[in-house]
Order: structure tokens, then sequence, then C-alpha cells
């Protein structure tokens, strides 16, 4: 039997799983699998470089989870610093550029991945290019700010967005001793969450010494005579700047994928059916960043680029490359995220997402402790429940709080995927004992109230 060829775009999560997951099926003999990345690294969590820049993770390394080397001796052809610049779905091939001599060259496929991800929002304003500005979104990202925070005699910070990577740099930010100014369009911090917890955030990182600004629409980076920045400029302020960090989110990155023909969504990422096939396509298949995935409370398509969900569509799209069998039925939308002693957590639908998709729905938001209130070091959260009017499902939860609030949005997480009611999450037999939990959990609390309220309707 002639051997076939997997070609991957993409050598960080859903690439490299796609990849080592064919592989375990599949012996050299039977698969060649070449693989694309432009990158200096392979296989590593981006969702750590805000902990390195902070100096919670010792250094870059830690953050690798295989190299180069480590994929080539399973025998994958991993070709570093090599960037794909067109496919060509007719011909079964993909053209390919070495980044270091410029060389051009084809390589046929019998099977294709594309996992190329997302870019971070990065608009035309003035200055934006200029030195002292960073993005984050890969280690060379990080090693470049980390370099020009050494660097810098100043020690005031601009923080550009205020979602998820924009509240982590600003505590990595302070943990070097910056004072750091959070620039926000929106009124609130983490849009991912309602208007009214996200004013707990905004609160509580103003406490913490970070100067958070909402409503601030950014119009220019400006810099001094040095070409260097020196203030962010929005429509009424300046706020002085020796550096600044993007944190404006991102977007799926398809390029390849649009001029190839291939089908996208209404946020401009791959499309695919079950197996994470690319829709339309027999030898197609995509994962990560640059695709979108079924939200299974709304029952819409959603791009939520996680490594979470990278990994697992890498580890489906290597069984089915390889003749086995998986599939990804969809996501709840879960996320949680922390800026200094602050967590923050969240899975389902905000109120305008429930109203977007047509659900009528109740809401309650309780405040409760993270172990019994007797016990010492219990801390205050807040809960935030949303439930459908008529049946009482769950619909979607938020969580601010302090140490052990956040991850308690696992039990949220569980009880959407299963469709349940919030009567039934009442009598969930969660663990119990004083260090850590009252009584009633906090989610248990929530959700009795929000029983409450849809018996009332």
């Amino acid at each position: 039997m002639a051997t076939e060829r997997l070609v991957v775009i993409g050598g960080d999560a859903a690439g490299m799983s796609a990849a080592s997951q064919a592989r375990r099926f599949k012996s050299p003999d039977e698969l060649e699998i070449v693989a694309f990345e432009r990158g200096h690294f392979s296989s590593y969590s981006a969702c750590g470089i805000p902990y390195w820049v902070g100096g919670q993770v010792p250094g870059r390394d830690e953050l690798i989870a295989r190299t180069p080397a480590e994929h080539r001796e399973r025998a994958i052809d991993l070709r570093m610093r090599t960037e794909a610049t067109e496919i060509d779905i007719a011909g079964g091939r993909v053209r390919s550029r070495d980044l270091e001599s410029g060389e051009e060259s084809w390589t046929g496929y019998d099977k294709l991945v594309i996992a190329t991800g997302a870019r971070p929002v990065r608009p035309p304003l003035p200055g934006i290019d200029a030195p002292g500005v960073h993005g984050v979104q890969n280690l060379d990202d990080g090693q470049a700010l980390l370099d020009t925070l050494a660097a810098t005699g100043g020690r005031r910070a601009v923080v550009v967005g205020a979602g998820y990577i924009g509240v982590e740099m600003a505590e990595a930010l302070m943990n070097r001793g910056f004072e750091v100014t959070v620039l926000n369009r929106g009124e609130q911090p983490m849009a991912t969450l309602d208007p009214d917890m996200g004013r707990l955030v905004h609160d509580a990182m103003d406490g913490l010494g970070i100067t958070t600004v909402g409503g601030a629409e950014v119009t220019a980076i400006l810099t001094g005579g040095d070409g260097r920045v020196r203030a962010v400029a929005t429509a009424d302020a300046e706020y002085p700047a020796d550096v600044v960090v993007l944190g404006m989110g991102v977007e799926p990155e398809t390029t390849l994928a649009r001029a190839a023909g291939l089908p996208l969504g209404t946020y401009g990422g791959l499309l695919t059916d079950l197996s994470m096939r690319v829709r339309g396509q027999d030898a197609i298949w995509s994962g990560g960043d640059c695709v979108e995935v079924l939200d299974l409370v709304s029952g819409r398509e959603r791009h939520i680029p996680l490594g979470t969900h990278a990994n697992k569509h890498g580890q489906i799209i290597g069984a089915n490359v390889g003749g086995g069998y998986g599939t990804f039925p969809g996501v709840v939308g879960t996320a949680v995220s922390k800026v200094c002693e602050l967590e923050i957590a969240r899975t389902g639908l905000r109120e305008k997402d429930a109203r977007a998709v047509g659900l009528q729905y109740v809401t309650a938001t309780i405040e409760s402790t993270s172990r019994a209130g007797y016990y010492p070091e219990a801390s205050l959260m807040t809960v935030k429940m949303l439930a459908e009017r008529r049946t009482g499902r769950l619909l979607g939860v938020q969580i601010v709080g302090r140490e052990a609030a956040a991850k308690r949005v696992d039990i949220a997480a569980v009880a959407l995927t299963a469709s349940m009611t919030v009567d039934q999450m009442i009598s969930l037999d969660l663990g119990y004992a004083p260090p850590f939990s009252p009584v009633w959990d906090p989610i248990l609390v929530a959700a009795r109230k929000v029983s409450g309220l849809v018996r009332q309707s």
C-alpha cells in the first residue's frame, strides 16, 4: 500500500496534537507527516505568557511542551520558520516559504490540517508600530516585552484592552514594578461578563492599584523625539507610557483558507463538521483558534480561542486522519482568569447572549463565601446565574471573587453540558467541609434563588 502524506499548517496546540495523534494510529511507512511552523517554537502554552512576563513562571522553556527535535524523533517532519503561503485544493498541495532563505516550494498532500491559530487585533492607529508597543501572541512577543521592560528607565505602563489578556498583563506589569493604567473601550472590563459583574472587576482592579478607565477609545500612540512611545491618546485625554501592551483580543487567522475558498462563519473562522473536517471537503480538517465551534447553549457558532479546545480538536483530528474516530460536540463557553488576588469566571450565556437568540430568562445575583463563614480566611464571592424563564434550564453563570472562587464555575459547566435545570442543580451532591465550602455551596445558593424566580414566573 502506498504511503499517504499528511500536511499540517501550524505547529502549536491543535496542529501538533493532530500530528502526534495521527502518528499513534499510523506508522511512518503508512503515513508521512509534514508540518509547517513559521515561528521559532512549537507546542507551547501561549496562555502562560502573562505569568512568564510577570515572573511566576521562571523561564520561557517552562512553557514549551514539546520541542521541534522531540517531534522529529517521532517521525514528524516539522519544518520551523517555514510559512505556508497558498493552499491549492484542486492540486492537493501547499506552497511554503522558508523565512530564512526565502526559498519557496510546493508540498503535495493526501490529507491536510489547517491549524493557523488566531491573530491579535491591531488596528491601524498612528504610532502603533513604535518601539515600546507590544502584543503578546507568542513566545517571541513575550521575550521582546521582557527585554523592553528590562531596558526602559520609566515605570509607567498602559494596557490597551481589558479582556483576559489585558487584565492578566496588567497583573504581570504590576509584578514587574510598573504603574499600570488599563484603557478599555467598553464601560466595564471583561466584556465576557455582564456589565454589573464587570463593575465588580473594575472596582477590584482599582483597589489593587490598577487605574482602569472605561469608555476610552484609543485614537493614537504618541511618540517622543527618539521615536519611542511616550503616551497613549484617547478622544479626551493622554496617558503617559514608557511601555504599551496591546490586549484588544484576537480574530481567526484564516487568510489562507479564505483565499482557497473554504467556508467561513460569522466571526471569520473556518466551519467544520463534528469530526473537525472542513465542511464540503473530504481531505481537509481544521481546529484550534482558526475555527468556529458550536455553542451548546445558544445553538449558534462562536469563536472561542482557548488552548483547551485546540488540544481537544487536535486529538480528534489526529484520530480521524489516522483511521480512528472522534467528534467534538461543542462548548458551553467556560473561561477563568485572575488579576492579582481577584478571580473571574464565566460559562454559558450572558444576558445579551440570551436576548440575541430569543430566550426569555430570569437572573439572580448572590453573595456567599468560599468556606464556612466562621472558618479562617473565608473570602467573599459574587455569583450571577441565568435560567430559562419557563423551563428553569440553566443558561449561564458568572463568578467574581477571591481564592477558591473561579473553579466553582466548573460545576455550572457540567450542568450546562447536561442541560440541567436549576431545580436539578439544587439536589447536586457536592462535597462539603468547613475548609472548602459553606453547607450550601455558592453555586447552589444561586440555583435556589433562581429556582424561586422561575416558579414565580
